[in-house]
């Protein structure tokens, strides 16, 4: 693990304190869920992102070829 400093407002460090007695769990193990959690959301937002970015980004292609008759043929074997 690597050390890291933060600064908390006093509310923020009196809440945490009370959590943290009350849950029987130290303060930086909650420190770290609560980091854990951000990261998950965060990193699901950014690909719902690339996913809404990239649909439909063929939609307007020429060159590709029939996907509905190719996809005919292969449920026929």
């Amino acid at each position: 693990m690597v050390r890291t400093q933060i600064y908390l407002t006093k509310h923020q460090r009196d809440e945490l304190a009370a959590i943290s007695k009350a849950a029987g769990r130290k303060q930086s193990e909650l420190i770290r869920e609560a980091v854990d959690r951000l990261i998950h959301q965060a990193s699901h937002r950014r690909r719902e992102a690339i996913l809404r970015e990239a649909a439909g980004i063929w939609k307007d292609r020429t060159d590709l070829p029939d996907f509905n008759s190719t996809r005919a043929e292969w449920n026929r074997k």
